[in-house]
């Protein structure tokens, strides 16, 4: 091997290994960050019954919320955004900003359907604790609710969210849930025509 094959092998070993160390930066999303989130600490730290506050699939539904909040843009802006600055031009496919722009709409679509499928009542704790990163008890005041029932309703919206974006937790085989109409009547509790006749 000759100096110049000897540098050029080099040049491209230290071009691959950035490479590879860029592809691993970014397939590490920097911008999660699961220690500021109220739904990680939830289920992170367990109630009474050893059991954590709030269930795998009650995250999932709170986080794809969150994903899609902030993809869509939908977090206020305190000051101007600076993102599209005229005269930096980057380059760019052709049709790029366009897929940008559809993926954008889509995601502010999805937030709206999924608030809209758990209802006035529970959207605003969604936002609040998912979208903003408030804790439950800023969430509890801003609402004006008592103390520790933001817990409660948290879990009903996330259980709600969860149903809409169809991950609910899977019943173990064998367990049977009836879903159907229950009644607390016993055997004979309804008159029939025959009590009338006698």
């Amino acid at each position: 091997m000759s100096g110049q094959d000897i540098k050029d092998a080099s040049s491209a070993a230290a071009v691959a290994g950035r490479r590879g160390a860029a592809a691993a930066t970014a397939s590490a999303d920097p911008a999660v960050n699961q220690d500021e989130s109220p739904l990680a600490w939830l289920r992170r730290h367990k109630g009474r019954d050893g059991r954590p506050l709030i269930s795998d699939t009650a995250f999932q539904a709170g986080e794809k919320l969150r994903a899609d909040f902030w993809f869509a843009g939908m977090t206020p802006r305190v000051t101007a955004n600076w993102s599209a600055v005229p005269g930096r031009g980057s380059r760019t496919a052709a049709g790029a900003g366009a897929e940008l722009c559809d993926g954008v709409l889509a995601a502010q679509e999805r937030v709206r359907r999924a608030l809209a499928a758990v209802g006035p009542e529970l959207s605003g704790i969604l936002i609040d604790v998912c979208c903003h990163l408030k804790g439950l008890e800023d969430a509890e005041t801003a609402a004006g609710w008592p103390q520790r029932s933001g817990k409660i309703v948290l879990q009903l919206a996330l259980a709600s969210l969860a149903r809409h974006y169809g991950i609910e937790p899977r019943q173990p085989r064998g367990v049977h849930v009836d879903d159907g109409v229950r009644h607390w009547g016993a055997p004979g509790y309804r008159p029939g025509l025959d009590d009338w006749h006698k």
